[in-house]
C-alpha cells in the first residue's frame, strides 16, 4: 500500500484490489497473467484486513464517519474474509 495516503483514498485503493481479486477468481481457468495480479492484490488485502487501518476504517464506517457514497464493500467482514478464504 502506497505511503501517506489518507482514510478515504486508502478504502478506495483496497476496494479497486478487492474488485480485482473478485473478478479474477470469476475466471476459470485463470490465466497466469490474472493469476499473478490476483495474488498481488490478496496479499495487500491480507495485510489489510485485521490490520489497525481496517479496524479503524471499519470503526469509522460503524459511527457513519465516512462519506455516504465511497464504496465500503472492503469494510464488510464476511465479504473480505470470504474472499480470502476462497482463494486459500
Amino acid at each position: 500500500m502506497p505511503d501517506k495516503m489518507t482514510q478515504i483514498e486508502r478504502i478506495r485503493h483496497m476496494e479497486e484490489l478487492y474488485d480485482l481479486a473478485t473478478e479474477a477468481m470469476k475466471e476459470q481457468p485463470m490465466s497466469a497473467s490474472t493469476h499473478a495480479k490476483a495474488q498481488e492484490a490478496m496479499a495487500e488485502l491480507a495485510a489489510y484486513y485485521g490490520s489497525d487501518e481496517w479496524k479503524q476504517d471499519f470503526a469509522d464506517d460503524e459511527a457513519g464517519l465516512l462519506p455516504k457514497d465511497l464504496k465500503r464493500g472492503v469494510l464488510s467482514e464476511d465479504g473480505l474474509w470470504n474472499l480470502l478464504s476462497e482463494e486459500r
